[in-house]
């Protein structure tokens, strides 16, 4: 879950991460209010979740509170690379000496923790890592050992960092993976992170994102939910605790076990070019358990795209056999009854699986074709969702 900067900025205050004081407002009134009450030169910053706010005239400095004012009215509403402001951050401007970068992630490829640190902060981070690969130290944390003072400040003059600012930064530094690993992030990054010319260190800025898989460690991470932008049928999902992606294309896919549906959609893909460009619509594991309610669920999400045309049910028979996995179909179209309208291409495989077969045979719903192969089946499913298109 990725974070707002505002709440990003909470966290580090959490932990003692020294940062700007600030307040989001909603309208402009009540930014010029926040300015007002700040009594000092202000930052008014769009509050989206995407990079090159700045380039697009959504981070804008107010000497006043009338300044801020404007800069509010001007950035609510405003569209930054497909994303609509909803609201602005309004916080303490504060004078830079020098700008840096610290971040904390999660390094999939060598399964560990990564430091990141450069001298070079407040710009695009990609870009100094093409352009001067040598200012961006990455220091490999082990997760056991964590990050003291000691390894902090070695992150700070690995990255560059001038020698008078580095004890400074290394208390901030590990104060940064406190955060990291309190709150059971997979990337904790602050561009910049500033000098300020009284020797200060600031997080003038902050993006965090959050391990979802950790969240029932984290009662209180469910405030920080988005559900304004949340894609309806994802909360949908969500709330009946399956795992679903959407994406763009005509074929939905039910599977148990994310691999069987990742191979899913590989096939769908390749089906799909025989058949006009047909791809897969989503990605949805209903795991272990296919019950009549799980199916339904499954079933009622992908329904909900109107851009599914068909539907691919691949389901083999492991612990729950293909009997059940049969029966929790018809169950679940019976449950879903007129909303279920769109075809239905159902393979199964491995335990019981004659059974499951003859379930579906006896129900023979008008729905439903049930097909042997998985490459059969999403070649039948490329082909209903083409001739639907």
């Amino acid at each position: 879950m990725d974070l707002f900067e505002y709440q990003a900025k909470d966290l580090f205050a959490k932990h003692g991460v020294p940062t700007t004081p600030g307040r989001v407002a909603e309208t402009p009134a009540q930014a010029q209010a926040i300015a007002t009450e700040i009594g000092k030169p202000v930052m008014v910053k769009a509050q989206v979740k995407v990079g090159g706010r700045g380039k697009a005239g959504g981070v804008k400095f107010a000497a006043t509170p009338a300044d801020a004012l404007e800069h509010a009215t001007n950035i609510i509403g405003m569209d930054i690379k497909g994303h609509v402001v909803p609201n602005v951050l309004v916080a303490e401007a504060s004078d830079i000496a020098a700008e840096y970068y610290i971040s904390f992630l999660l390094d999939r490829t060598n399964r560990t923790y990564l430091a990141m640190c450069s001298v070079e902060g407040g710009v695009e981070i990609e870009v100094t890592a093409v352009e001067n690969p040598d200012a961006l130290a990455r220091v490999p944390v082990d997760a056991v050992k964590g990050v003291d003072l000691a390894l902090a400040r070695s992150i700070a003059e690995q990255g560059g960092l001038p020698a008078e600012v580095l004890d400074a930064a290394a208390e901030t530094i590990q104060k940064l993976w406190v955060v990291f690993t309190s709150e059971d992030a997979t990337l904790v990054e602050v561009n910049p992170l500033v000098r300020t010319p009284d020797g200060r260190i600031l997080a003038l800025d902050g993006k965090v994102t959050l391990d979802e898989n950790a969240a029932f460690r984290h009662p209180d991470h469910e405030a920080l939910q988005d559900a304004a932008s949340a894609d309806p049928l994802e909360a949908k999902a969500k709330e009946n605790d399956l795992n679903y992606v959407k994406l763009d294309g005509e074929v939905g896919i039910i599977g148990n076990g994310a691999g069987l549906v990742m191979s899913t959609l590989d096939v769908v893909a390749y089906a799909g070019e025989k058949h006009g460009g047909v791809k897969p619509a989503n990605f949805l594991d209903i795991g272990g358990g296919a019950s009549a309610a799980v199916m339904a669920a499954g079933l009622d999400v992908i329904l909900g795209d109107s851009q599914v045309k068909s539907v691919f049910v691949n389901v083999f028979g492991g612990i729950t056999a293909c009997d059940a996995v049969a029966n929790g179909i018809v169950g679940a179209l019976k449950t879903l009854g007129d909303a279920a309208s769109k075809p239905l291409v159902v393979r199964l495989d491995g335990n019981n699986v004659e059974e499951g077969r003859a379930i579906l045979a006896a129900a023979a719903h008008p729905l439903v074709t049930v097909v042997a192969t998985m490459d059969e089946a999403a070649d039948k499913a490329a082909e209903l969702a083409a001739a639907a298109k």
